[in-house]
């Protein structure tokens, strides 16, 4: 039974996030309140994609660091520094809307990638390694980066994003690993088939419920609006094609090569809107919201892509 509603979801992937994001637009007057469960959510689906991995594969990825490294220089040298051009030549002398699309490229590695590279048999260590890396180094890396580039000053607060990473992605993930380490390997043969369903129906809910929050920052639709989503949408595509890209050019494996193109395309937003508006004029939100709106189906689209290049229909259901 679960196995068949597995195989369902698979094939509707691509659609399960559109589908997702436009239910959270509609459905925002009620879907905002439910915006505590995302971490709880989130957890979950931390969880289920680390008992497919062990402790003995996480340090075989920090034996080999080029991918790591690639992905870093990706997401926090070539990314930003393609928002801020795109920013400029797109919105010349307004500096609060150029700062916006540097944040949204300086933002870590998003948890969520987490779920993608799970659902599409990728290397969930080299991904786990990412996001914990990256989280962690945020709190220096981001203000570093906004004032190397536009000169913006924002303070984060370290420990609130230190514990959300602890609860949502370190417990979750030590916990599946020390299992699978405990079980040989079993727990990932048992409960992968189980839990993957469950992953999958979690990520559409996450991406309802943070879709709904991002509503109401979309009432005034106007055409500056639109050649905001317009450009962060393109800017956000080359993030994920730059990732397979590199890997597919250092000719690493195909499990790598999945990881790399959903670590390297999607971002934390949602701590990104936090603090954008916590810390910025409204202008510099947009950018972080235009980003929101769309993540979540560019990756359902290069997961199809990677389904489509490497026959991995049959892959996802035991990974995720």
């Amino acid at each position: 039974m679960l196995n068949k509603l597995n195989k369902a979801l698979e094939k509707v992937m691509p659609l399960l996030t559109p589908t997702a994001v436009v239910v959270g637009l509609l459905c925002s007057a009620w879907l905002h309140s439910l915006s505590f469960l995302v971490s709880w959510i989130f957890a979950v689906m931390t969880f289920a994609g680390s008992i497919g991995s062990n402790f003995r594969d996480l340090g075989k990825v920090m034996k080999h660091p080029l991918p790591i490294i690639a992905t870093f220089l990706i997401l926090h040298i070539a990314m930003p520094l393609l928002g801020w051009a795109a920013g400029s030549l797109a919105f010349p002398g307004d500096d609060l809307t150029q700062t916006g699309f540097v944040l949204l490229f300086v933002i870590p590695t998003g948890v969520v990638s987490l779920v993608w590279v799970t659902i599409y048999g990728g290397n969930i260590a080299l991904t786990l390694a990412l996001i914990l890396l990256d989280t962690l180094l945020s709190p220096f890396i981001v203000p570093l980066s906004l004032s190397l580039i536009v000169g913006a000053k924002v303070h984060l607060d370290v420990m609130a994003m230190m514990n959300g990473l602890l609860w949502m992605v370190v417990v979750p993930s030590v916990v599946g690993m020390i299992l699978n380490h405990l079980t040989k390997g079993q727990i990932k043969k048992v409960w992968g088939p189980r839990l993957a369903p469950f992953t999958k129906i979690g990520l559409f809910i996450v991406v309802a419920i943070n879709s709904s929050v991002v509503a109401p920052h979309l009432k005034e639709m106007n055409a500056k609006l639109i050649v905001i989503i317009a450009v962060a949408f393109v800017c956000a595509t080359i993030g994920y094609l730059a990732g397979w890209l590199v890997s597919r050019g250092m000719k690493w494996d195909q499990d790598v090569t999945v990881a790399l193109t959903f670590n390297s395309g999607m971002r934390n937003l949602s701590a990104g809107a936090v603090l954008a508006i916590n810390f910025f004029p409204p202008p510099v939100v947009l950018p972080v919201i235009a980003g929101m709106l769309f993540q979540q189906l560019l990756a359902a689209m290069y997961g199809h892509n990677l389904n489509k290049r490497y026959g991995l229909k049959n892959e996802p259901s035991q990974a995720a």
